[in-house]
């Protein structure tokens, strides 16, 4: 966990923290675009579900926008190429996401020639699909599969996520700021998709700046469209925590936001889906704050999916002081990388280096029952509990105590008096509880 987080005051809000922020590292500088990379390796899985097949081969000549690999099934994700050049490997190198994924490497050519989507007779989900939009503010779920419900449920609100809670990180603030035309087309977009005559977009009040841009425009061009500021606290942006925010309905357990008519949507992604649709613009780039006090020039990004940390950083004047901790993304739910030679993908919103002062590795101890964790949880879990259960692998009882209901928001590890290692045990008792679960699925199957 982070010394200079944990040492600071917090201030309590149900289901949340006020957590001292450092977004002005980075707030106020405008979004630039990165050089053309050299080299990009782009992973065939930067979503949720299965991983798209390659369909190119090493040797192929392919331009800025063409697809690379194909969706695999109902949720999945295309995959596009990024530069224009040609396909110098498909193998497995480092991810972002953990360990090493089949990824097809791309040497360009210097020039940066486009390949833009033909599709406009098809509809919009159709097209959101092919362009191989996913949900960019983490998660990566496929965004057409959000956009047409199983079962023909009815949406009535779309939700767009403009929280940015994570304490670093800007990428979502700069395209609200910069690019507020495009979030609201984007968000006619859904609306207009899914049939709702409502939406919302949510902005914690610590963004002052993008809450009056975006209501200005609104005035002139949002019909049924308002802007809620909420309260600046920590798991603001998760998707049952903005619901109940916004609207004081609540995701039954189990369930998704469909499920009680509503589609919430990251800034990133509506931004995305205006590009496909109207510009015919495949996901092939995205937003990304390179920031931390091991960074030389802090700076917001676009940056070109595929391209290395190693660039970013490289571009954004390199590192100085004693660097300690990679991740990508933030602190909070942040994943650390052991490796700066990792791809940008599409769920990759931050780049944050720290440094060894600012980093503390304590010795886990006992639980005290101090209960913090299970007070600021906000899913209602035991998490000190759960990471019990998962250390004496009583995945049946993790099961029933409701381990699949957390939503990895970090809280109790930060709050956690002992220093305890309790949300990457409940992280790897999902993981094995899942594995556990398809294994007696398949078994019961082959009988």
């Amino acid at each position: 966990m982070i010394n200079l987080l944990r040492n600071l005051r917090s201030k309590s809000f149900p289901g949340g923290l006020h957590i001292k922020d450092y977004k002005y590292l980075t707030e106020n500088l405008p979004i630039k675009r990165t050089p053309l990379p050299s080299k990009v390796r782009i992973p065939v899985c930067q979503h949720i579900g299965r991983p798209a097949v390659p369909i190119v081969k090493a040797g192929d000549e392919v331009k800025t926008g063409t697809l690379i690999a194909s969706a695999s099934g109902p949720v999945s994700s295309n995959i596009h190429s990024s530069i224009t050049g040609k396909v110098t490997a498909i193998d497995r190198f480092p991810v972002p996401t953990g360990g090493e994924g089949l990824c097809i490497e791309i040497t360009g050519n210097g020039s940066d020639e486009m390949q833009l989507g033909e599709d406009k007779d098809q509809n919009t989900v159709l097209r959101v699909r092919n362009a191989g939009i996913v949900g960019m503010g983490g998660a990566m779920f496929p965004s057409a599969v959000k956009l047409q419900p199983p079962g023909g449920s009815k949406i009535d609100t779309v939700i767009v996520n403009g929280a940015e809670c994570e304490p670093f990180i800007n990428s979502d603030y700069r395209l609200m700021i910069e690019e507020p035309d495009m979030v609201l087309a984007g968000l006619k977009i859904c609306m207009e998709t899914v049939g709702a005559e409502r939406a919302y977009i949510g902005i914690e009040s610590n963004k002052p700046r993008a809450i009056g841009i975006i209501k200005e425009k609104i005035a002139g061009n949002g019909a049924g469209i308002k802007v809620v500021t909420l309260k600046t606290k920590y798991p603001q942006g998760g998707e049952k925590q903005l619901i109940k925010a916004i609207l004081n309905k609540e995701v039954p357990e189990g369930g998704l936001p469909f499920n009680i008519g509503v589609l919430v949507q990251n800034i990133g992604t509506v931004v995305a889906v205006y590009e496909a649709i109207r510009l015919g613009k495949p996901l092939y780039e995205r937003i990304v704050t390179v920031t931390g006090f091991c960074v030389r020039e802090p700076a917001n990004w676009k940056v070109r999916i595929g391209t290395s940390f190693n660039d970013l950083i490289k571009w954004s004047g390199g590192l100085r002081g004693d660097p300690a901790k990679l991740i990508m993304g933030g602190p909070m739910m942040g994943l650390a990388q052991y490796t700066y030679d990792v791809p940008v993908i599409k769920g990759t919103n931050g780049i944050l280096v720290l440094d060894r002062k600012e980093v503390v590795f304590p010795p886990a101890r006992a639980c005290i029952r101090c209960a913090r964790c299970i007070q600021h949880c906000p899913m209602g879990l035991n998490p000190g509990l759960l990471a019990n259960l998962v250390e004496k692998e009583r995945w049946e009882e993790a099961g029933e105590e409701g381990i699949k209901g957390c939503t990895e928001c970090g809280l109790c590890a930060y709050l956690c008096g002992s220093g305890r290692d309790i949300i990457q045990l409940i992280k790897y008792g999902k993981k094995r509880l899942e594995e556990i679960e398809k294994n007696a699925s398949k078994a019961a199957t082959a009988v």
